[in-house]
């Protein structure tokens, strides 16, 4: 069953006409940026700017932040809206839940797709952002005993550049893991996958909002969105870890309590259509 729901996800035209406009967006900035003087000269503006500009090779987080704040939670929260509203709302729900699997592994099985596509379309922002990086901006080049610039300015090694890359893509797909959450819950509520994917994105919206108002300031520790842009700090010298493992702990507890919920009510649920 699994491996049907990752079959059906990726050949839908849909899936990759999405991460083709999630990837047009970084690019189109990466092109302006080149191209007009618009942005302040390396070593004059924020130090997270001047570092991409001075070395490309660290364009896939520019790329990452770029469409993490919006566009990627639009689309994660899209699909995994429509992972079990969809089915409901097509008539199809109901037809599944007839094999012998029951729905616990149906379930599951919509959950491991949901969170290949999180990982793909994260992987493919990096990639993207890393060639389009080297190309139109200026590209350290990766030795052994350097291969690059961190935030702080400081040199990282080959080494040090790829892991904390990996790293923070990896913490990118931790943080876009919560969002596929409540767009799961939010999917076994309705037979609506629209009304999931707003209801989802209506928590992460509150989130984001809340936490520029200081009368919020006791709760903002617990907001989702409040450690998303954390990974920068990956890739300063020293690392500093306290934002990246609040950031991944609380993405754990919304995973694990929503995750949960989506399960009890699921598997108790009146199944109509």
């Amino acid at each position: 069953m699994i491996a049907v729901e990752l079959r059906k996800l990726f050949r839908r035209p849909r899936t990759w006409a999405t991460i083709a406009v999630l990837n047009a967006l970084p690019v189109l900035v990466a092109v302006l940026v080149r191209l007009t003087d618009l942005v302040p000269r390396p070593g004059e503006g924020p130090p997270f700017l001047s570092a991409v500009l001075t070395n490309g090779s660290l364009f896939p987080l520019a790329a990452l932040a770029i469409v993490l704040p919006l566009f990627l939670p639009i689309a994660v929260a899209v699909v995994a809206g429509d992972s079990v509203a969809g089915e409901a709302q097509a008539g199809t729900l109901r037809y599944l839940l007839v094999r012998p699997a029951g729905r616990t592994l149906l379930l599951v099985a919509k959950l491991v797709a949901v969170v290949a596509f999180v990982l793909v379309t994260v992987l493919v922002v990096a990639a993207v952002g890393y060639v389009v990086g080297t190309t139109l901006f200026d590209a350290q080049p990766l030795t052994a005993a350097t291969g690059g610039t961190s935030v702080s300015g400081t040199g990282l090694t080959q080494q040090e550049l790829v892991g904390r890359t990996l790293t923070a893509i990896g913490y990118v797909v931790v943080s876009m893991l919560g969002v596929a959450a409540f767009g799961l819950f939010f999917s076994t509520l309705t037979d609506s996958p629209l009304a999931a994917a707003l209801g989802a994105l209506a928590v992460l919206v509150a989130s984001s909002l809340l936490f520029t108002l200081d009368a919020a300031s006791p709760i903002a520790p617990y907001l989702p969105t409040r450690y998303w842009l954390a990974f920068v700090d990956l890739f300063r010298d020293p690392i500093l870890w306290r934002d990246v493992v609040r950031g991944l702990a609380l993405q754990g507890v919304y995973v694990g309590v929503l995750l949960a919920a989506a399960w009890a009510n699921f598997t108790t649920k009146d199944v109509t259509s």
